[in-house]
């Protein structure tokens, strides 16, 4: 079944209008007609099966058939601090955290990144990972990998933060892990992720290519951030937050 996202105001009256590029989508490529069934999700928190009833030019109206109680968000929520990576990886990894449950990834400047972001630069960067390419903004990355994974709701990509500021967002989490190759200890490891329960809120922070600085990690202690290793092989950044991810994916689901 395919599934497609409105806001909570598209859903009335026992119907769910669908707009936008999705309207093309429905009707030019995947020709689909009425009375055939899609997915419905609102985008925060409720899912519906419908009925395509009345396939317009601009809109189409799906009757809400019954609420979806097939729900695929995990229990807790996972926050990704994403050391910025060089050339096109954090395209990529947003993609991936979506795919793996991720609540919202927020790009981190590190000392060791080598990508500098101005003003300018960023929120162009930030208009390209949260929704796309301009000509095909609704078929942005976050969404595909939302409607693709059966996600309830599509996660958002936030402003670049230092890591003093990103410190200071996950002050109220619950539990903070830094992935860090000079960590040892992998029972220690085991019983820090045994901490991570449903209900939950959770921050990942992983370095750009060149890792966390010394420093860096030591502040991290020092706001209660729990060092960890992800073993004796050391990760690229792009494939270090997906590990974490998928360990706690495995870990919260019931």
């Amino acid at each position: 079944m395919y599934h497609f996202f409105v806001t909570p105001a598209q859903i009335a009256d026992g119907y769910a209008v669908i707009t936008g590029q999705d309207v093309n989508h429905i009707r030019n490529v995947l020709r689909m007609k009425a009375g055939e069934q899609v997915g419905i999700r609102d985008g925060i928190s409720r899912s519906y099966i419908c009925e395509l009833e009345n396939i317009g030019g601009e809109e189409i109206r799906a009757r809400i058939l019954e609420e979806d109680t097939n729900l695929s968000e995990l229990p807790a929520e996972l926050y990704l601090f994403q050391g910025l990576p060089k050339s096109d990886k954090m395209e990529l990894i947003i993609q991936k955290a979506v795919e793996l449950g991720v609540h919202e990834v927020i790009p981190m400047a590190t000392r060791r990144a080598v990508v500098k972001l101005d003003r300018k630069k960023e929120e162009s960067k930030l208009k390209r990972w949260n929704y796309g390419h301009p000509r095909h903004s609704v078929f942005g990355r976050l969404n595909l990998a939302a409607k693709q994974s059966g996600r309830m709701m599509i996660p958002q990509v936030h402003s670049v933060l230092t890591m003093k500021e990103a410190f200071a967002y996950a002050k109220g989490f619950e539990v903070n892990l830094i992935p860090y190759e000079l960590a040892e200890g992998m029972k220690e490891t085991r019983a820090i992720l045994e901490q991570v329960k449903p209900g939950m809120r959770v921050g990942i922070f992983i370095g750009p290519e060149g890792g966390f600085d010394v420093e860096e990690v030591e502040m991290a202690m020092e706001e209660g951030i729990h060092p960890i290793t992800l073993g004796r092989r050391i990760l690229r950044t792009e494939t270090a937050g997906m590990t974490m991810l998928s360990i706690l994916m495995f870990q919260l689901e019931q």
